[in-house]
């Protein structure tokens, strides 16, 4: 057989086998790029979710970084205090981080991992990491009683439900500092600031009363009926 005829028959083999790399080539090349996007949506969801699940809480307490007004307020209120501190939703942990400055030994409690671990982070950077802990927490399931200083950057939705669980757990010497929103029904003893960076101080002693007159008057009726007398 001449080469030229051997040209033609090997011909139609090798572009079948050249198709068959081309569609491999493909296929491989439509694994990574499925990998890659389904890695990237994965890591995007990581990041992004801790971040907008509190907002589809039926009570949502979102990230809003303090403003250094803010924190100078919340240290000067509590210039004459010292011992334990919690931030509630300490976000970013820049409270806590300045509290702990101020000789305090301070926690934070958050739901976000993200910022926790940022938090943590950046503590130990600042030179402060023994005397501050961060935890990821709801604060509905934690107790409050072992604190003596309370900050919250609170929302009004949740106020109300947050007197009833502080009154109840915080010890009698415990000062109470809320930052943007005041509690509805407290007094407060002091506050600092003005517009958006007004912080209301609050006494353990005085609310904790004013929870156990409430709690008094709705065990104890206001009239009691007597028996009427017969002749």
């Amino acid at each position: 057989m001449s080469q030229e005829g051997i040209f033609l028959d090997s011909s139609p083999a090798d572009q079948l086998q050249s198709d068959v790399k081309e569609k491999r080539g493909r296929s491989r090349l439509g694994v990574i790029v499925t990998g890659v996007l389904g890695g990237s949506l994965v890591a995007l969801y990581a990041v992004a979710a801790p971040f907008v699940t509190p907002a589809l809480r039926k009570v949502c307490l979102p990230f809003v970084p303090a403003t250094t007004a803010q924190v100078e307020n919340v240290l000067g209120v509590l210039r004459a205090r010292s011992g334990t501190l919690v931030d509630i939703g300490s976000g970013d942990g820049r409270i806590v981080i300045a509290a702990a400055k101020h000789g305090f030994q301070a926690s934070g409690f958050e739901l976000n991992p993200w910022l926790v671990w940022y938090s943590r982070y950046k503590a130990l950077r600042e030179g402060v990491h023994r005397s501050t802990s961060f935890h990821i927490s709801d604060l509905w399931k934690v107790s409050f009683a072992q604190y003596s200083n309370v900050v919250i950057f609170g929302v009004p939705q949740m106020m109300d439900q947050l007197e009833i669980k502080l009154a109840s757990e915080l010890p009698s010497t415990a000062k109470v500092v809320a930052c943007r929103f005041p509690f509805p029904t407290w007094v407060p003893e002091n506050t600092a600031g003005e517009g958006i960076d007004t912080v209301w101080v609050y006494d353990a002693k005085a609310f904790k009363s004013h929870l156990q007159h409430g709690m008094t008057r709705k065990t104890t009726p206001e009239h009691e009926d007597t028996p009427e007398s017969h002749t």
